[in-house]
């Protein structure tokens, strides 16, 4: 019987996905189909990709455009303000830019011989703590492994020694993904410990003057050049982060770091392999860093555009489909790829809203269709929100992101990036069988964009999360195919495109996608059970809320 339910529960999903005949005028002079279909997506796609959007860093025009775009959207279909009667919800900001960052020179003494470690070259510096005129001067340096800090784990990185006042050196990531030893967090697959804004916090909680973290593509998941792009630049925080937070904290590359620790007499590679031991013990560094610079420092706000569809039963339930809309500065947001690649997750949002816009029955729970700001600033538009959300956190079933959907053609599967922590796997898998289609994880780096996303944000709250990638295993070519376009895709973050430039867009597979992202939540929106983390994952659901 249950079987039976499930197929006729599929059965309607897909009706609901599918292309109507009648369409209507609307306020932006466009004919939207009640279904999810390219057509559709290309007319969200090509005005939220548009030049004159291309900048949408806070305060910008192309902020302004873009999030009364969202708007007018939602107000076609008849969605309800997602904030009592409001639209927008405002998110204050702190932004600190470095002023002329390429003077600036990390000085190490007493050493072999003094170190002058260069801006963009062998380290990049901010201050996360928005301090005007930020400086340490001769700071004791200390190696503190992987700058853990966990009973839970049973995990000490800081034990038997005080970093107070001191420059604090630490590996990216966890010792399961550096020592590949299962036995160890959660080995191979990424886990909160190994982000950045987890070592900032706990070198802060132990009165560090400053931390760096030594660069390792493969550990971080990403090149030195976009450390320089995205440290680099203005450093964006909620007005509370200053608390937890280092007067001064960035990245050391790993040459200047083998560089450094050569110069105290330390073998860098052993004590990285000790670092993976359970009981490693931190180790004073024979030298002192010295690093002065200003910032100019401001405030503003940069909203989250939010809308409601009421559930017709359990209205004060929600589930929460979400991808971010802005940038962080102007100069980032002219890459192609960074651009394109909002707009196809917003463009995914609007689609999937207009879908359940039309569907009857309507959910019983409510859906909720969110664009966030500042994501590739420290997620701080999903910081907000989840400490002020338009449905408690408490009864947030889920959370379905949107922001790694690429527009690469017809696949055989969808990847799900944070891969077996919650059931919402089961759901997805539920709905991918009814496509043909099957659930992959991805690869070791594509599990780490789960913590530096918004859904991170929502995870640690304890609600389950849903953060899919679109398959590479596509059906004209395979796999080999698959990652050729892919590769592609993510090389035009490295171009800045002319005005009238446009990717080539096959938004086929993206239609696939979105449509078992919609089952999805489909699904969820009439039941009422609570999804749950899974016994090993790195977050869980607090024992608050009782399914009806």
């Amino acid at each position: 019987m249950r079987r039976l339910v499930s197929a006729v529960v599929m059965s309607v999903m897909l009706a609901a996905c599918q292309h109507h005949s009648s369409s209507r005028d609307n306020e932006v002079s466009a004919h939207f189909s009640p279904g999810i279909m390219p057509e559709d997506l290309a007319v969200h796609f090509h005005a939220l990709s548009a030049p004159e959007l291309r900048d949408r860093s806070p305060g910008s025009a192309g902020e302004r455009h873009t999030v009364d775009y969202l708007i007018a959207q939602f107000q076609r279909m008849g969605l309800q303000p997602g904030l009592d009667d409001q639209w927008t919800q405002d998110v204050p900001y702190v932004r600190s830019a470095v002023v002329h960052p390429e003077r600036m020179t990390l000085q190490i003494d007493g050493g072999a011989q003094p170190l002058s470690l260069a801006y963009g070259i062998d380290m990049v510096a901010n201050s996360p703590a928005n301090q005007a005129h930020a400086a340490i001067e001769h700071a004791a340096m200390v190696f503190a492994g992987y700058g853990i800090d966990d009973p839970a784990q049973d995990w000490d990185d800081y034990a038997g020694i005080d970093v107070k006042g001191k420059t604090v050196v630490v590996l990216a990531n966890d010792p399961g993904w550096g020592s590949q030893d299962a036995s160890l967090f959660q080995g191979r697959t990424p886990t909160l410990f190994g982000s950045w804004r987890y070592k900032l916090e706990q070198a802060a909680r132990h009165g560090a003057a400053a931390l760096f973290v030594v660069h390792d593509e493969a550990a971080s998941g990403f090149a030195w050049n976009t450390v320089r792009q995205r440290w680099g630049g203005p450093w964006y925080g909620l007005p509370g982060d200053a608390a937890t937070a280092t007067p001064i904290a960035g990245w050391l590359s790993d040459g200047a770091a083998r560089k450094l620790f050569a110069s105290v007499g330390q073998d860098f590679q052993a004590l990285r392999a000790a670092a993976h031991r359970r009981g490693f013990h931190a180790v004073p560094l024979a030298a002192n860093a010295s690093l002065a610079f200003d910032s100019t420092v401001s405030r503003g706000v940069s909203p989250n555009v939010i809308a409601r569809l009421p559930g017709s039963k359990h209205a004060d339930e929600a589930v929460v489909y979400a991808a971010h809309w802005n940038h962080p500065d102007a100069r980032d947001s002219q890459s192609l790829h960074g651009v394109a690649e909002s707009a196809a997750g917003l463009a995914g949002l609007l689609e999937l809203a207009e879908a359940f816009a039309h569907r009857a029955p309507k959910p019983h729970r409510s859906l909720l269709f969110v664009a966030l700001t500042m994501e590739e600033s420290g997620q701080l538009g999903s910081r907000w929100y989840v400490d002020h959300p338009a449905v408690s956190m408490e009864h947030t079933v889920a959370e379905i992101q949107l922001d790694a959907l690429p527009w690469i053609g017809p696949s055989r599967d969808l990847d799900v990036l944070g891969y077996g922590q919650s059931q919402l796997d089961d759901y997805l898998a539920e709905a991918l069988h009814s496509q043909h289609r099957n659930m992959g994880s991805g690869d070791e780096l594509a599990g780490m964009q789960l913590f530096r996303s918004d859904a991170l944000s929502f995870a640690t709250r304890g609600v389950p999360v849903l953060y899919a990638r679109s398959g590479l295993d596509l059906r004209d070519g395979g796999d080999a195919a698959g990652r050729k376009r892919y590769d592609d895709y993510l090389a035009a973050s490295d171009v800045v495109p002319p005005a009238d430039a446009a990717p080539t867009w096959d938004l086929r597979g993206l239609v696939d996608d979105l449509r078992a992202l919609f089952m999805v939540g489909g699904k969820l929106s009439m039941e009422t059970a609570y999804p749950q983390w899974k016994p090993m994952a790195s977050f869980h659901r607090p024992v608050t809320v009782v399914a009806r």
